[in-house]
This record gives C-alpha cells, structure tokens and sequence, in this order.
C-alpha cells in the first residue's frame, strides 16, 4: 500500500484550520455582490425595468457592505483571506488594509449615486444593450484591484474593469463612441500588455505572486536582482493606465465620447486604480527602487499636472475639458507617490478620494448644463442659473472645491502635499502644485461664467432632469463640502493607510503565519 489509513496529515502547515468568522468574508463580499448582481442583471436584459431596481438594491448593499469592511479594518488593521484556505503564499490572497478599504468605499458610493442618475441619461435602448451589467462588472474589476493581494490577481480585475469598460464606451454605437472606444482600447491594451510582462518578469525573479511575500523577498534579492528594471516597466504601465505624462493623451481623446454617466464613472474612478496600481508596486513592493526614480517621477508629475491644466485653458468643449482637468489631478496624486514620505502619501490618497467626488460631480454637472442649452461647447452654454437653481449654485461650488481654497475638501490634499515637497526642499514641484490650481481655477471659471451666468436661449422646457439627475449632483456636493469643513476621518484614514504601506514588514506579518516567517 501506498500509506496506511492510520497516518496523521498535518494541515497546519499548508492550511488555514481555523474556521473562517463572519468577518472575514467582508473581504471579498464586494466582489462578489458586484458580480453576482452582474449576472443578475443581465437575466433581466429583455425586462430592463427591472434591472433598475435590480442595480440600486445591488449597489446600496454593496455600500453597507463597504462601510462595515472600512469600520472592520480601522478597529482591527489588515483583514487577509486566501482562497481554499491554502496558507499564503500558496493560494490566491485578498488583502485589504486601510487604503483599500477607504477606496472600495468610495467606490461604492460613486456606483449608487451614477446608477441613480443613469435612470435620467439613459434610454430602454441603451439600457438594453447592457449597462448595468457591464456597471457591475466594472465596479467589480474595481474593488477586485482595491482588494487583492496578488500582483497576478490584480492584472485579472485590470482585464475584468477593462473589458466591461469597453462596453460601456461603446453603448449606442455611435460613430463618435467607436473612434474613442478604438483610442481607449488601444492605449489600455498596450499597457495591459507591459504589465502582464513586467508581471511575467517579476515571478520569474522571486518565484511568487503573492504581495507581501514578494514586499519581504525583495531586500535579499536586491543586490543581484533587476529590480530597477522591474520598477521601470510597473511604473510606465500603470503611469499610462493613470493617463500620466507623455502617455496621457489617450484620455481626453476618449473620456468626451460615451454618455455622461458614463464619463462620470470613468473620470472618477478608472484612473485612480493605476494610481493605486502604482503605490501598491512601487511604495509597497519596490520602496528603494521608487527613491532612485523619485526625481524622475516627481518631474512626470508636475509635467502631468502642468500639461493637463493648460490642455484645459484650451478646450471649448466641457466634456474635453474636464478630461484634462482628470490628467491634472493624476500628476498631484503622483507628487505625493514621488515624495515618499507619510505626509505626502497621505496627501494623495486625501486627493485620490477627493477627485473620485469631484470629477464624478463636475460631469454629472456638465450633463446637466449640456442638456439645458443643447450643446456641450463652451461658447453655445449659458442660461443654466435660470434654468437650474442646483446647477447654479453646484458649479461655483464645485469649481474652488476643484482648485484647493478654503473651505473646500481640494484644500487639504494641496496643502499636505505642498508642505511634503517643502519639507525636503523640492519647492520647485510645491509650485507646480499652486500653479496647477491656479490654471485649473481660471479654466473652471470660465465654464462657470459661460455656462451658468451669461444669459443665452436654453432648450425649450429644458429642465435638470428632475430628483434622479439633481440628487446624485446634491449628494456628491454634501460630500465635498462636508470634507472641505470637517476632513479630520477622512485625514486620519489617510494616515493610517499612509503608515500601513510603509511598515512592509507588519504588512507581511498581517499576511503570513508565524509559523511561516523566514
């Protein structure tokens, strides 16, 4: 016989033996709410009156579920789950520390408040050809990046996001739709493809995908390893999934094509997953490797930020516009991954969540302006004061909450990051940062101006759409506002997340066994 009945397995070294609490399965309960709800959905697809209802229970769910997961991580840090209970770095891990959780909350809210607002923007045609599916499976693809603890598992939810993103570009089939969707994709695709690469690399380096075993492998390695290498190629994929410069212009060209709504999506999540993407790889996994490029990436930065505010200055369209507005505010981000201290990573996290609400808000507001006056362009706007009192009052509000004064949640993020770039003499991107605030203020004002305060001919009988359009706009205004007057949870989550992702080491103790530690 092979072995005797009678011999004793010791699971304790391969498997997790202890039962898994209720809590642990907040880990990845995002992901599987958005795609069971996904499949849902889709069941529904000749009954989209149904799908609705279907996606506004979805995501309100998903936002309890998401509120529970941030409360459970601040009271008791890093939550890890590996999938078939296979120790790390064996099985396939979800990690969820405070960053991930502040982001996968922000998320949710983002979902509920463009799914409400899509009941306004979208017809039953365009709601047939699969949105909420295609929602859920991208919101899914989102938290899945938020959430993972696998390099290799989080190319896996770039492709999901990027796949669904895709049909959400393309929905109505318009002609202007198709030309972006080809740019978005091209660009997406040529990214993906250098990331599956440098993840390729990667293993073949340390023999793992797992996070925390690769954050605690790589100073042993990092005398005789191309780890340099390794950071370049993660830092040029995920700088072009950020729309970082000089691979940036994809962006605009894409983000101005698809449905308000779903432009709202996008600008106010998609490109914060790169730079999640980014501070994951190069603050978590690679620390030494992002000091030798930090001038390089703080000079990508203020070229980034510079760039997208003066693109900005340049549009008289307010969708393009806007999207340049995105590129501008992903340079800020980067400041803080170049700084590498707490108080700049804490700072672009306080931006990352802030831009999520903002840019969400900025163009569900354009929608609004667009469908008073009939027109997207800058120079046929205007009326929208009459028209909207909510517009009236969410765009000057917007606006300075955009560009950093007080009161407005853009000013502590600015600040924090202004005073990191001080504190170790790099004046030169602190300036960059105040000038890229002015430029963006002079570009949002004259859409403010334009658009809500010169008198012109509106549509006739135009309105804002009623409850479901002047909602979502109200509530991700309240959030702004309530950040800019009372940051201080918002700050501490920021701090915390910051000091999780520089402690490598109590990352990985969070991760692995005792039993397991080298």
């Amino acid at each position: 016989m092979a072995g005797s009945s009678d011999t004793i397995v010791d699971l304790s070294q391969a498997m997790v033996t202890a039962p898994t609490t209720a809590a642990d399965w907040l880990v990845i309960a995002p992901v599987a709410l958005c795609l069971t709800f996904s499949a849902l959905s889709l069941m529904f697809r000749k009954d989209v009156s149904r799908q609705a209802p279907l996606a506004i229970v979805g995501f309100a769910l998903l936002l309890i579920v998401a509120i529970l997961l941030l409360r459970h991580v601040w009271m008791n840090g890093t939550m890890v789950m590996t999938m078939g209970r296979w120790l790390p770095p064996f099985g396939i891990s979800f990690t969820v520390d405070m960053l991930g959780a502040m982001f996968v909350l922000t998320t949710a809210v983002i979902a509920l408040l463009a799914s409400i607002h899509a009941l306004a923007d979208l017809d039953s045609t365009q709601l047939r050809y699969g949105f909420f599916p295609f929602l859920f499976l991208m919101i899914g693809g989102v938290c899945g990046a938020f959430l993972t603890g696998d390099i290799f598992n989080l190319y896996v939810w770039f492709e999901v996001l990027l796949i669904s993103s895709f049909g959400l570009l393309v929905l109505g089939s318009e002609r202007e739709q198709i030309d972006g969707t080809t740019k978005y994709a091209y660009l997406n695709l040529v990214a993906t493809t250098l990331f599956l690469v440098a993840t390729g690399y990667l293993y073949g380096i340390f023999g793992t995908l797992n996070m925390a075993d690769i954050a605690r492998k790589a100073p042993l390695l990092r005398e005789t390893a191309p780890l340099m290498t390794l950071a370049v190629l993660y830092f040029f994929a995920f700088g072009m999934k950020a729309a970082a410069f000089p691979v940036n212009f994809w962006l605009p060209a894409s983000y101005h094509t698809p449905r308000i709504v779903v432009s709202a999506l996008f600008a106010g999540l998609l490109t914060k997953v790169g730079v999640y993407a980014l501070l994951r790889s190069l603050v978590v996994l690679l620390p030494a490797e992002r000091a030798i490029l930090a001038e390089l990436i703080a000079w990508v930065a203020a070229s980034t930020m510079l760039l997208g505010a003066l693109g900005a200055l340049a549009q008289n369209d307010i969708r393009r516009l806007l999207g340049f507005v995105v590129v501008s505010g992903i340079g800020v981000m980067m400041a803080g991954l170049a700084l590498g201290s707490p108080l700049g990573l804490s700072g672009a996290m306080v931006y990352a969540v802030h831009s999520m609400l903002v840019m969400t808000a900025l163009y569900i507001a354009a929608g609004l302006a667009g469908s008073i006056t009939g027109s997207m362009a800058i120079g046929a706007t205007g009326g929208g004061h009459k028209a909207d009192p909510l517009l009236a009052f969410a765009v000057p509000a917007l606006r300075p909450s955009r560009a950093g004064p007080p009161p407005f949640s853009g000013l502590w993020p600015k600040a924090m990051l202004v005073k990191a770039s001080l504190d170790v003499g790099a004046w030169w991107l602190a300036g960059a940062i105040l000038l890229t605030g002015l430029l963006t203020s002079i570009a949002t004002v004259r859409v403010f101006l334009l658009a809500c305060w010169r008198d012109r001919e509106t549509v006739e009988g135009a309105t804002s759409g009623g409850l479901l359009r002047a909602a979502p706009l109200a509530a991700l205004l309240a959030m702004t506002l309530a950040i800019g007057v009372y940051p201080q949870p918002l700050l501490e989550a920021a701090n915390t997340a910051a000091a999780a992702i520089l402690d490598n080491a109590g990352w990985a103790a969070k991760v692995f066994p005792e039993a397991v530690q080298p």
